[in-house]
């Protein structure tokens, strides 16, 4: 609605028609939301600058249909200083935003973790870490995150020294040897579950989010990936 101002961040851009872009936006309010910013293609003003990813924004949207019109933007923030691998990582997450997340599906909290992640994928935190908790913050709100402390074919707590293996509609289930391909050790689900980032539960986290982010994004390819080789 026209007058309400969203915080937001640009997460996508492609040119629409002859003077305009359309833009994917993330907000806070209202989740993944589509816009026309019209007449600003060929424009040098302040309006199109802004249409950056990475730099946080306040937006007013106007229209009834779901492509909303651009009304209004503002600066709410310098952009993130971004480069090489911290940028990849980041076109990644917002990657990951537009394949899974439905539209206009409100998460506040989602919305929080994202700010988190580009914070930390700025800072010198490691990049693994910042990735793996947005992954497993996103799988969380599309209800996709497994339980890690408890097998899921019998509800037995982990246990440290046993093997397990994650399976699709299923969730963390004892290996049936150990060290299987795909098996993480269980004293890594419980550094993961405690977020506690040793090498382990790091490795065991890489592999736990590709395997569940599979169903969600598909066959086709993460361009975002296609930088890292």
């Amino acid at each position: 609605m026209r007058g309400v101002w969203q915080a937001a961040f640009v997460v996508h851009r492609r040119a629409y028609r002859e003077t305009s872009y359309l833009v994917d936006f993330f907000t806070r309010d209202g989740g993944l939301v589509s816009a026309v910013a019209k007449g600003v293609k060929n424009s040098k003003g302040d309006r199109k600058s802004l249409l950056q990813p990475f730099a946080p924004v306040t937006i007013q949207l106007a229209g009834r249909s779901e492509l909303k019109n651009l009304a209004q933007i503002e600066s709410a923030g310098a952009m993130l200083f971004l480069q090489g691998k911290p940028l990849f990582c980041a076109m990644y997450v917002n990657e990951l935003l537009s394949r899974v997340l439905p539209k206009a599906l409100t998460c506040e909290d989602l919305y929080d973790h994202y700010q988190q992640t580009l914070v930390a994928l700025s800072s010198e935190d490691p990049l693994d870490i910042a990735l793996r908790n947005f992954e497993f913050a996103l799988l969380d709100e599309m209800g996709q995150l497994p339980d890690l402390l408890h097998d899921a074919s019998t509800g037995e707590p982990v246990v440290a020294q046993d093997w397990y293996q994650f399976v699709q509609e299923l969730g963390i289930v004892r290996a049936k040897k150990a060290v299987q391909p795909r098996s993480v050790p269980g004293y890594a689900l419980l550094s993961m579950a405690a977020r506690e980032w040793d090498s382990p539960a790091r490795q065991a986290a890489k592999l736990i989010a590709r395997q569940a982010l599979l169903p969600l994004l598909g066959d086709k390819p993460l361009k975002s990936r296609e930088l890292f080789r």
